[in-house]
């Protein structure tokens, strides 16, 4: 964490319900109070996920029990900025809390300021649509800066408020940015990134050698745009606005939510998280006894383009590989299935590279008005273009009558080549009720001059994918029957009906994670 000068950590949202009590904006699914049985197909091994219980946006990766007492709060090193509520009244404020001991490595005790709330919601906002504070910087002048989520007349909006203190807050006469595209922000993130460089960079940074990142949620994605911060106006100049439509700018494409970064000062990245919440139902969440996980922190960096950016699971997941098969120069013929045996179906981290030769005669698309999640709908897994679709058939069972494909397309566009990426879930469960959306975006490579890469990192109810070497990201929840556990298969497919080569694959086992053992299933809050 950024820890050089104080620090004003953002929480979005609910984390859980033994955690620190924010408001719960679904009585039905965050009172969950229930015994969690350990025999369940669905909990992740090495994806963090509550023991029980509800859990959306950001927490620590071991279970605690986490206090935050009322009294005297002194400014430090360490400070939270939380949304909570008024008593009696269903208002949203902004509170600060700082630990009382700060030797205890996990930070388990928090203290409320005696004077909170530090900031309500200003005239023309209503009580419940003021949330979720960013991370603070410190501009040129000395000053704190942090923003909030709000929406004003069905603008989605980040007001921001300054502090020479961190105590006394004052709103600033116009917000850092408003779009007229969009409804309420929620957890909206605001941090530069380096335009020569893949390192992070602190929160605070201003100077011509980045960009600022605007990140809000809203219709259930997470949206961003890239631009400049204007320090001296307190301006945002996005390069473009949101639109609405699927021109936008996502971090992810399938299941990814209420995303937060942090910049990581040891090793000069910056990470993002996000919440994956469930594709089942709240009869389901309660059956189980918890809802929700995170997904697998990314390091997040700016294209060399500048149009773009880049995510990739953090290095440290690596340390979970274990068993691991390779493939080099395989050719996949048309219609080709075959089972990337050796390897733990249910957990695993497979990359694998494909190269298309021959791209002369593939089938034109002009993308122009073209929604990639509705055409992946359309061109499923099953269907037969010239390139594609291939890829992988992921939690999959022996007969793939359960499967969860993630593969791409290739199209001849106006101009250069287009490359598709979808992730097909009609086929990922034999219950009806689950949901089974498609998820599909474009990834922006040329495939005459870069091979096409997929990482996939595949955990019982969870495949987190990254291609183009993180351009494009869609996180997929599934729920198979057939195919849990020992009964799950990972396969290799073209069903496109000219060949395409396996360049370059390697696929791990992944072991179980010490943050999902037993332990954690055994825990109680009190």
């Amino acid at each position: 964490m950024e820890i050089s000068a104080p620090l004003v950590v953002g929480i979005c949202c609910v984390l859980l319900s033994s955690l620190i009590d924010v408001e719960a904006f679904n009585q039905n699914i965050h009172s969950l109070q229930v015994t969690v049985s350990e025999n369940q197909p669905y909990r992740t091994a090495f994806h963090f996920q509550p023991p029980q219980n509800w859990l959306n946006g950001v927490c620590k990766w071991v279970p605690l029990i986490i206090q935050i007492l009322m009294g005297q709060c002194i400014m430090g090193e360490f400070t939270i900025c939380f949304t909570n509520t008024t008593p009696m009244v269903q208002c949203l404020v902004q509170n600060l809390a700082t630990p009382k001991n700060l030797s205890d490595p996990f930070l388990r005790e928090w203290v409320k300021f005696s004077k909170n709330p530090i900031m309500t919601p200003p005239n023309g906002v209503k009580a419940n649509e003021f949330r979720d504070p960013t991370t603070a910087w410190k501009g040129l002048d000395g000053k704190w800066r942090v923003i909030i989520g709000s929406e004003l007349n069905n603008h989605g909006m980040a007001i921001l408020y300054q502090s020479e203190d961190f105590v006394n807050w004052t709103k600033y006469q116009h917000p850092l940015y408003i779009s007229e595209e969009t409804g309420m922000w929620e957890c909206p993130d605001f941090y530069p990134v380096s335009i020569n460089s893949t390192n992070g960079v602190d929160t605070s940074v201003q100077n011509p050698s980045v960009k600022h990142v605007m990140k809000a949620s809203f219709n259930s994605h997470d949206y961003y745009m890239l631009g400049n911060y204007d320090s001296e106006m307190e301006r945002f100049i996005s390069e473009s606005d949101f639109t609405g439509t699927s021109l936008d700018l996502r971090y992810d494409y399938g299941k990814f939510y209420a995303s937060k970064t942090f910049f990581d000062n040891v090793k000069n990245r910056r990470i993002l998280w996000g919440w994956v919440n469930e594709s089942d139902s709240t009869e389901d969440d309660i059956e189980k006894g918890w809802s929700g996980l995170q997904s697998i922190p990314r390091r997040v960096w700016l294209d060399e383009s500048g149009k773009q950016l880049l995510q990739w699971p953090v290095e440290e997941i690596e340390t979970l590989r274990d068993k691991q098969v390779s493939i080099h120069g395989k050719k996949l013929l048309s219609g080709a299935v075959f089972e990337l045996s050796g390897i733990t179906a249910a957990q695993a981290d497979v990359e694998v590279f494909f190269e298309v030769p021959e791209l002369e005669e593939v089938e034109f698309m002009d993308p122009t008005g073209v929604d990639p999640q509705l055409l992946c709908g359309k061109e499923n897994a099953s269907s037969n273009g010239k390139f594609g679709p291939f890829g992988l058939l992921t939690l999959a069972s022996k007969d793939l009558a359960e499967q969860t494909a993630i593969f791409f397309r290739v199209f001849r566009g106006p101009s250069r080549y287009i490359v598709l990426m979808c992730s097909d879930q009609s086929r990922s469960s034999l219950r009806k009720e689950v949901d089974k959306t498609t998820f599909g975006a474009f990834v922006d490579i040329d495939p005459c001059l870069e091979k096409i890469s997929l990482r996939s990192l595949i955990d019982h109810s969870i495949v987190e994918s990254y291609g183009g070497e993180g351009r494009t990201c869609i996180t997929t929840r599934v729920y198979p029957m057939l195919a849990s556990d020992e009964g799950m298969h990972l396969y290799l497919f073209n069903n496109g009906t000219s060949s395409v080569v396996i360049s370059r694959l390697n696929a791990w086992s992944m072991k179980r994670a010490k943050i999902n053992g037993k332990e954690s299933l055994r825990y109680r809050a009190t």
